[in-house]
C-alpha cells in the first residue's frame, strides 16, 4: 500500500533523495526564523531597546519548554517512519491512533504547569526589573499557544516521517506571512505592545497545525484512523515515550544551559542582553541548514533502519556531512560580510547603545560561525542516532551542551565578560560531539550485527 504523496527513502540515489527532502524542510524552517526575526525586528524598532531585551531574554526559557516539546513530536515521529519503511501499515496507525492520546496529555499539562511557574522562571534567571514586564507578558502568551505548537509538530512530523517534506512547507509558509501581517496589525495599529508579537505567533501556529490536521483527513487514507486505531495501548505507547521523552529531555537540558548562560549574560546588562537577542536571532536563521540536515537525516536513518539497510543509513550519514560541510564554508563569508548589517536591522538608530550592540553582536556571530562544522556534526549525528533508536544516547549529548555552556557562563563570564560569552556555544557543540560521533558508529555496528543474527 503506497500513496502518491507519501516517498519512501529505502531505495534510489541518497544525495538525490536527501537533497529533494532537505530543500523544503530548510525553505520552512528559513521561514520560520524569518518570521521570528521579523517579530525582534517590530519590537526593537518599534518598542525599544528594553522591551528587545525583555523579549530576547525569554529565548533561553522558551527553548527549555518549547524545546522539551519540540522532542517529544520528533520523537513521535521516529516510530511512523520506521514503521513506514517496514512497510506495517495497521502498525502505523496504531501508533498514530497513540500519538493523539499522548499529545493530548502533555499539551494540558505542560501548558498548566509553565504558566504557573513563568513569573518565578524569569526571576530565577536574574531577568533586570526594567525588562521583566516584557519578559512575561510575552513569553506567558506563547507558553498559552503550547496546544497550537504541539499540533503542528506533531503532524507535520507524521507528514515527514512518510517522506512528504513539501506540505508541511506550504502551510508554514502561509503561517510565516500570516505571523508577519498580525505582528505589524496587533502591535503597530492594536497598540498591543509585545503581547500583539506573542499573539501573532501563537495564532499562526494554530492555523499551520489546523491545515496539517485538514491536508491529513483529506489526503491520507492511510492514516484514517478506526475507533480500535484510538485504543491507548501499553507497547505502542511504551515505544514512542521511549523516543520522545529522551528527545525532549535532550532539547531540555541543552536548554538548561542555554539559561544558565542566558543568566550570566543578564548580569551584564541590556546592551549584552540587546547584543546577544540579535545575534541569535541572526544566527538561528543563518543555521537552519543544519537542523533541516539533522531532521532529514532522522526520517532517512529511521524509514532504512525500518527495511533493515544499514549501509544505507551510513551512505545517507556521508552526503549529509558533505553538504553541511559545503555550507559552513559559505555561512562564514554571509556572517564576515553581512553580520553586521543584519544587526542593524533589529535597531533603532537613534539608540544611544546601538554601534555597541553591533559591534558585540557581530563578535558573537564570528567567533560562532567559525565553529559551524561543530554543530553540523552535532545536528547530523545526533538525528541519526535517534533515527536508530537510540534516543536514550541523546540526553548525554544534551549534558555535555549543558554542562560546556554552564562552564563558560559560571567560570569564565565573570572574568572575561561578553567575549566569553561569544565561546559558550562552540564549547557546549565541541563536548556533544566528542561523545555524538563514537555513538554513531556504535550505533551502526550494533545494527548490523542485529540484522545480519536474523
Amino acid at each position: 500500500m503506497t500513496e502518491n504523496n507519501t516517498k519512501s527513502m529505502t531505495e534510489g540515489s541518497p544525495f538525490k533523495i536527501l537533497w529533494a527532502f532537505t530543500l523544503p524542510l530548510l525553505l520552512g524552517l528559513a521561514f520560520q526564523q524569518f518570521y521570528g526575526m521579523i517579530d525582534t525586528m517590530v519590537v526593537g524598532k518599534f518598542l525599544g531597546v528594553v522591551a528587545l531585551a525583555g523579549v530576547g531574554s525569554t529565548a533561553s526559557i522558551n527553548f527549555l519548554i518549547l524545546g522539551f516539546c519540540s522532542g517529544i513530536c520528533s520523537g513521535f515521529a521516529i516510530p511512523v517512519a520506521q514503521k513506514f519503511g517496514q512497510k506495517d501499515y495497521p502498525g502505523l496507525r496504531r501508533i498514530v491512533g497513540n500519538i493523539v492520546w499522548l499529545s493530548v496529555a502533555f499539551s494540558v499539562v505542560i501548558t498548566v504547569v509553565v504558566c504557573l511557574l513563568c513569573g518565578k522562571i524569569l526571576t530565577w534567571m536574574h531577568t533586570p526589573e526594567d525588562t521583566f514586564y516584557y519578559a512575561y507578558t510575552y513569553i506567558f502568551i506563547i507558553f498559552l499557544g503550547i496546544p497550537s505548537m504541539i499540533l503542528y509538530n506533531v503532524l507535520s512530523g507524521i507528514i515527514r516521517s512518510l517522506g512528504n517534506s513539501k506540505v508541511p512547507l506550504y502551510f508554514l509558509l502561509f503561517s510565516s506571512l500570516l505571523n508577519i501581517v498580525l505582528d505589524l496589525a496587533l502591535i503597530l495599529w492594536a497598540e498591543m505592545g509585545v503581547a500583539g508579537a506573542a499573539w501573532a505567533t501563537v495564532i499562526s501556529q494554530m492555523v499551520s497545525g489546523i491545515l496539517c490536521f485538514l491536508y491529513i483527513c483529506k489526503s491520507y487514507p492511510i492514516l484514517h484512523l478506526s475507533r480500535d486505531d484510538m485504543k491507548l495501548r501499553k507497547i505502542e505507547s511504551g515505544r514512542l515515550l521511549s523516543m520522545g521523552v529522551p528527545m525532549g529531555l535532550q532539547y531540555t537540558i541543552t536548554a538548561v544551559g542555554c539559561t544558565i548562560l542566558q543568566s550570566a549574560v543578564n548580569v551584564l546588562g541590556a546592551t549584552s542582553m540587546a547584543a546577544v537577542t540579535a545575534a541569535n536571532r541572526v544566527q538561528a536563521l543563518i543555521v537552519t541548514p543544519f537542523d533541516a540536515i539533522g531532521i532529514a537525516s532522522a526520517t532517512y536513518t529511521g524509514q532504512n533502519v525500518g527495511a533493515g539497510d544499514i549501509s544505507r543509513v551510513h551512505k545517507g550519514a556521508k552526503v549529509n556531512f558533505i553538504m553541511g560541510a559545503a555550507y559552513c564554508v559559505l555561512a562564514l563569508g554571509i556572517v564576515a560580510l553581512l553580520g553586521e548589517d543584519f544587526i542593524r536591522l533589529f535597531l533603532d538608530p537613534a539608540e544611544t547603545q546601538t554601534e555597541q550592540i553591533i559591534e558585540y553582536g557581530q563578535k558573537f556571530l564570528l567567533i560562532n560561525s567559525y565553529n559551524y562544522v561543530l554543530l553540523l556534526c552535532v545536528n547530523l549525528f545526533r538525528f541519526a542516532v535517534q533515527g536508530m533508536g537510540y534516543s536514550n544516547l541523546a540526553i548525554l549529548a544534551g549534558v555535555l551542551e549543558l554542562a560546556g555552556r554552564a562552564c563558560v557562563a559560571m567560570l569564565l563570564v565573570p572574568v572575561f565578560g561578553f567575549s566569553a560569552v561569544c565561546f559558550a556555544n562552540p564549547a557546549a557543540w565541541l563536548l556533544a560531539d566528542l561523545f555524538l560521533i563514537p555513538m554513531y558508529f556504535f550505533g551502526v555496528k550494533k545494527l548490523k550485527l542485529r540484522f545480519s543474527e536474523n
